[in-house]
Parts: structure tokens; sequence; C-alpha cells
């Protein structure tokens, strides 16, 4: 049950919140370091993703190793329903691609977010599941990278993420929302949004931003 309530409030965020309105939410609360780096974007404008993070650790490599990608397959494999796929430490070659896609997705899985690169644009697009990244770049992996723990802290950009931590992406960035306060978090934000909405239609129907902002105290 408990999970299906998450599933639906992971919906109902996807359909009504956006970044901006988060962001500026978390400011108000002291959070003011929860973006991600601004050239992690989705593949297509058009791609939003909403879900817990789990947190990937990885690191460069050089030549073949006694184990290819390290702990990758393992965490792919335990990926669960609803969860983001959310990776750093590594920036010689591609993290991501069709076929850890097509995994992750088939696991039930809301997207990945990338601190890097990723590739088979064509193949993961064909897929119609989210994926964050910093661009495309063919260069592979399996000599070049090696995922070393999951399930841990990391840091990207000025960001620390801690496995489970809510993690919402759209066209305009990727931020990361603390468990301990996501339940406030989302409760302000659902309620910034609509109030976003009243203000629009005030200053649409004629009132001036200084007289809205006024009223609702929302610019």
């Amino acid at each position: 049950m408990k999970d299906a309530k998450e599933a639906e409030l992971f919906q109902h965020m996807q359909e009504t919140l956006y970044s901006p309105v988060i962001g500026d939410v978390l400011d108000a609360m002291g959070y003011a370091h929860q973006f991600l780096p601004p050239d992690i974007r989705p593949l297509l404008p058009e791609m939003k993703i909403v879900g817990r993070a789990c947190t990937v650790l990885e690191c460069d490599v050089f030549g073949p190793q006694k184990k290819p990608f390290g702990l990758l397959t393992e965490t792919l494999d335990q990926l669960k329903e609803n969860e983001i796929y959310i990776a750093t430490g590594a920036h010689n070659s591609a993290l991501w691609g069709e076929l850890l896609t097509a995994t992750a997705r088939m696991r039930g899985a809301a997207g990945a977010v990338i601190d890097g690169w990723h590739r088979d644009t064509p193949q993961v697009l064909s897929q119609h599941w989210p994926v964050f990244s910093r661009g495309s770049w063919a260069q592979d992996s399996s000599i070049r990278t090696c995922v070393m723990d999951f399930r841990c802290t990391v840091e990207i950009g000025q960001v620390i993420i801690h496995d489970g931590d809510i993690v919402f992406g759209d066209m305009d960035g990727v931020l990361v929302i603390p468990m301990n306060i996501s339940d406030e978090v989302i409760h302000r934000a659902l309620k910034k949004a609509a109030g976003e909405k009243m203000v629009r239609k005030a200053i649409e129907s004629g009132m001036t931003a200084t007289d809205a902002f006024a009223k609702f105290g929302i610019l």
C-alpha cells in the first residue's frame, strides 16, 4: 500500500510540479544548494522524472579489468520501481546506454541521471524512458570505468545525495529533495504551484506585477 501511495504521489508531482517551484521552496526552507549542475540535461525537452535516488559511485580506470564494469550489473539488477539511477565519479567514457536503459526500464525504474555522458542515443530514445546526462559520447566504459559502490552517499556539484532522497528533473534542471524534509517540501510546492496559477490569471486579467506580488506574495 505504501508503494502504491508513493507511486500515486510521484505521478501527481510529475503532472503538477516543475523544478523552479520546488527549488523556490527549498530556498525558502534554507536548502539553497539542491540543484545539480545545469549542464545535466534531459535527452529531450519533454522528459520529466520523479522518484527515489538509487545512488551509484563510479571511478575512472585504465585498461582491462579483472571484473569489467565493476558492480554495474549488480547495481542494475537490484533497482526498484520508481527509483532513479543517479551516478557520478567517472568521466572518461559514456556511463549509460541502450542496454542499461532496457534493464532499468524493465525493472520499473523511473529514469536515470548521469553526471557524465551517455551513448546509443537513438536506441535510448526509442525506449521512451527519461535519461538526463551531460551529453552524448560513444566511448565505451568497459576498459575505462568501474562501478565501485551503490546505495552510498554521493556528491554531484554542490549537492550531497543520499540513497532514497527524492530526485525531480525537467527541462529546467534536476534537483534533490532530502528525505527528512520531503513531505513538507512537496506540500509547499503544490501550494505554491497553485498560487502561481492564480497570480498569472490575475496578471492576464490586468493586475500589475506590483499589485499581484503585494496580494499573493508570489512572483
